[in-house]
């Protein structure tokens, strides 16, 4: 039968509509066509139904079952199931092995010799309820990996969290660390930072405990009644100086082969060089109480009860640490699916799989959701689908120690990385609650388009949705506006650092996302032998369901990446934050201006001879020179200049993937495209430290994990060097350059396809 011409085109524009209507409902994925998009969603929606909660539980139970640290039996059998594993699923996997310095403790002691003797425990009890925290021939003890070796006798002086402001109200009060033992709680900043300042102030040693304030009983009920730290609980960890490199300290700059160069041991400047140890708030509790002097200010006081002073004395401990400084077999294990069409471009995603004990939260919650992302992929291919883009997964070793096993990996293939690496993507643990992102801002759209399509297990609206509430419960004023509509996509933090994605993005420039769940659950058990199964399955994702999601976004974004007709990246929103850096210095610039000005005004007026506040200074303060100008004039001009550059490119990749540009046209651009954070690294790195080069984002030198956003400038503004902030702008605004030129490049070469 034919259709009459009238029936025929009310089908025809039936159909029309219907496409239409698609295309509202549904528009093509960024970097695609409509065909290859909806190719595409097919896929990933297939993708999204396969990873179970119940394999991720099982995954999760069997790599935590033993201690996995570094150098562990259970870590070399996690390593090659692991890689048996990918190769079971149909991909190429390999372990490679590394060797590192890894020191363990050969004696460790901690003592008061006065007023009173006490012996601290320095151990961790096996709990009847935690199965694995029995394992005890197998734990690492309680120490921090890259400690100095020292045999110290001192008064004992509290530090409250330890960080360089702290030292500044204790030096204003007339107290000295110097020849002094150090007592400082975790939080503030990070581990290392502790140590490293406690010796710039002349200190011997440094003890670190877990305050129940912070991290106890003054936060719930502890384990096993409930998730927080228990008395006798202890926060290992390195206190590597990972600001200046992380990795292993004796190779900075080149993988740790069995044959590389080492540096001898006392030059290594990242190993610490005062001993330092963790101990629980049960070892620290009398410490604390045998000493006198000063009350501590109402925000030094934790959760333990007692009157917190800060000495020194009349308590003086005797602390005396030695370690085995052992080089030690590293695995990593690495695993390839290779592209189809662009196999010389890597899409990287990694986890850890060494734990501090048997690290069921850190790291093996993210771990588990990988291997069912793998497990997914593999059944993919079972059914025909093939990555345009080579996938490469990996299982990274020593990250607890220094972010070792990445770090080695990336400075050996160096090279190759920088022409070949799309993206890395970093989980590090998992939990129950809402996405969490940070990474480089031009992957900030594809974070939101992809957090859109995958349901959050709990609440049945999609992720995206629960990470938007997220951000209206917990934001501050602006953040909330923007998530309730002022502007289409929720932001993702900047890196600073603390897991396995530093040397990619901060060292060679590879564009990088870190991610995970979390934020509605809590807990104290990291870094202890409670960080098990048992904790997990009861305090954290205890459906596994969260695990699910995460596979399904992480693998979603690999697989959207791998595919993509050009690579999908969006440069307006990297201009946009890169202007609010900018800002922020400005106004910290001000503001410093302007205290400045006001310090030296009271001076002049004498109003430093009365002090109401006995923790203000008693000395008044020194008079500074006025802040120069400093001229932002440069750095504003490239900040347009990538701003125009950004949207010029959003114009001419729209209408490339409309007309359906061919790969290999395409395949110029995506060269072009996959060293944009590349363009933005400095030649010479960042001031004291030439091993970070990244322009926008570093860990703070004195901050450890946080992230100093603009680094150079913004460090020297801390430090009131208007010179060498007057220096760094123009090196950021370089980078800047750079980048507009190279966004430009790219915008040009679709535009000259698409114009004749």
């Amino acid at each position: 039968h034919t259709m009459s011409p009238f029936v025929r085109s009310l089908a025809v524009s039936g159909a029309a509509l219907a496409l239409i209507a698609a295309t509202i409902e549904d528009p093509p994925l960024r970097g695609y066509t409509a065909e290859s998009s909806k190719v595409q969603r097919e896929w990933e929606t297939k993708f999204r139904a396969i990873p179970e909660a119940a394999r991720i539980r099982e995954s999760l139970r069997v790599l935590s079952s033993r201690p996995n640290h570094l150098g562990s039996p259970h870590q070399k059998q996690n390593a090659e199931m692991l890689r048996d594993q990918f190769r079971s699923w149909g991909w190429q996997a390999e372990i490679e092995e590394f060797h590192v310095l890894f020191p363990t403790p050969k004696e460790r002691l901690l003592e008061m010799v006065a007023p009173t003797r006490f012996v601290a425990r320095l151990d961790e009890p096996a709990l009847k309820e935690d199965p694995t925290s029995s394992q005890k021939s197998e734990q690492l003890p309680t120490y921090n990996s890259y400690s100095g070796d020292g045999d110290v006798t001192a008064p004992l002086v509290y530090v409250n969290y330890g960080t360089p402001a702290d030292y500044e109200i204790l030096e204003a009060r007339g107290i000295s660390v110097k020849g002094a033992i150090v007592i400082a709680r975790y939080g503030g900043s990070w581990r290392g930072i502790k140590p490293k300042v406690a010796y710039e102030h002349g200190a011997v040693g440094c003890l670190i405990y877990s305050d129940p304030k912070d991290d106890g009983y003054a936060q719930g009920e502890v384990y096993p009644a409930g998730p927080w730290r228990p008395k006798d609980g202890v926060q290992r960890g390195s206190v590597m100086d990972m600001p200046v490199y992380p990795g292993d300290p004796l190779t900075p700059n080149v993988g740790a082969t069995l044959n590389a160069q080492r540096l001898d041991r006392k030059d290594a400047v990242t190993i610490m060089k005062i001993p330092v140890m963790p101990i629980s708030y049960a070892d620290a509790q009398p410490l604390l109480a045998a000493m006198t002097g000063d009350v501590a200010p109402e925000s030094w006081r934790g959760g333990l009860p007692l009157t917190y002073r800060i000495g020194p004395g009349p308590a003086r401990v005797h602390l005396k640490l030695a370690f085995n400084w052992d080089i030690t077999p590293l695995y990593n294990v690495i695993a390839r699916i290779p592209g189809s069409t662009w196999p010389d471009e890597w899409v990287v995603r990694g986890n850890h799989v060494d734990g501090w004990v048997n690290g069921a939260s850190d790291p093996l919650s993210g771990l588990a959701p990988e291997l069912e992302e793998a497990r997914a992929v593999g059944e993919l291919l079972k059914q025909g689908w093939k990555p345009k883009r080579t996938i490469v997964y990996a299982g990274w070793d020593g990250e607890e120690h220094g972010l070792i096993g990445s770090t080695e990996w990336a400075e050996l293939h160096a090279t190759e990385l920088q022409q070949k690496a799309v993206m890395y993507l970093n989980t590090d643990g998992n939990g129950r609650g809402f996405l969490n992102a940070e990474g480089s801002h031009y992957l900030e759209q594809l974070v939101n388009s992809v957090a859109r399509d995958v349901e959050d297990p709990e609440t049945k609206q999609s992720v995206w949705k629960r990470w938007q509430a997220a951000v209206i419960r917990n934001g501050d004023a602006k953040a909330k506006a923007e998530a309730r509509g002022g502007r289409a996509d929720l932001r993702i933090a900047a890196l600073g650092s603390g897991s396995d994605y530093t040397p990619f993005i901060q060292h060679l420039g590879i564009p990088t996302l870190n991610m995970g769940f979390g934020g509605e659950g809590g807990g104290g058990v990291y870094h202890s032998i409670y960080d098990s199964f048992a904790w997990y399955s009861r305090f954290s994702d205890t459906t596994f369901t969260y695990g699910r999601a995460l596979a399904q976004v992480v693998g979603s974004i690999v697989m959207r990446t791998a595919n993509a007709d050009v690579l999908p990246y969006q440069f307006e929103n990297l201009a946009e934050t890169a202007r609010g850096y900018a800002a922020e210095l400005k106004a910290l610039r001000d503001a410093e201006a302007a205290k400045i000005a006001e310090t030296n005004r009271q001076l002049d007026d004498g109003v430093f001879a009365a002090m109401s506040d006995p923790w203000n200074p008693l000395a008044p303060p020194k008079r500074e020179a006025a802040v120069p100008a400093i001229e932002f004039a440069r750095v504003d001009n490239s900040l347009d200049s990538l701003t125009r550059a950004a949207a010029r490119y959003e114009r001419a990749q729209a209408v490339a993937i409309a007309q359906n540009f061919a790969a290999v046209a395409l395949g110029q651009v995506n060269a072009l495209l996959r060293t944009a954070d590349q363009e933005m690294l400095l030649p010479e790195g960042l001031p004291k430290r030439p091993w970070f080069k990244h322009s926008l984002y570093a860990p703070g030198l004195y901050t450890g994990y946080g992230v100093k956003t603009m680094p150079g400038a913004r460090e020297a503004m801390d430090n009131h060097d208007w010179a060498a902030a007057t220096r760094e702008l123009g090196r950021i605004s370089t980078a800047l350059d750079k980048e507009a030129t190279l966004i430009l490049r790219a915008a040009e070469l679709l535009e000259r396809k698409v114009v004749p």
